[in-house]
């Protein structure tokens, strides 16, 4: 998927991942390719993402090491993304999308 494609389909929009049947994440896709993700744990990392050597790559405040991703239109209609990193077989599939927000309340405070 070219970064053209990518951004036609996503932007505006609010990603739920999974792998091997189970909820791994969530992104939002904001204008100017800039991402929020979260590992749905109510914790948030801004970022964005660009195309390189046709990958889709993002980087975090948090993790500014490039993270780069094939994606693809599934089987089944929603996005499948395949890490292209070192030692990694990580694959994440479209669980669900919507035009909501993603829920960034951080992380609890005290006990």
């Amino acid at each position: 998927m070219s970064a053209a494609e990518f951004d036609a389909y996503t932007q505006g929009r609010t990603f739920t991942y999974g792998s091997q049947g189970a909820p791994y994440g969530a992104e939002e896709y904001l204008s100017n390719r800039r991402v929020r993700w979260s590992f749905l744990d109510g914790d948030c990392q801004e970022g964005q993402w660009y195309e390189e050597n046709g990958l889709i790559c993002f980087t975090y405040e948090q993790t500014p090491e490039p993270q780069c991703w094939s994606f693809a239109a599934g089987s089944g209609g929603g996005l499948t993304a395949t890490f292209q990193g070192p030692g990694s077989q990580t694959e994440l599939y479209e669980m669900q999308s919507s035009e909501e927000p993603l829920a960034c309340p951080g992380p609890e405070i005290g006990v």
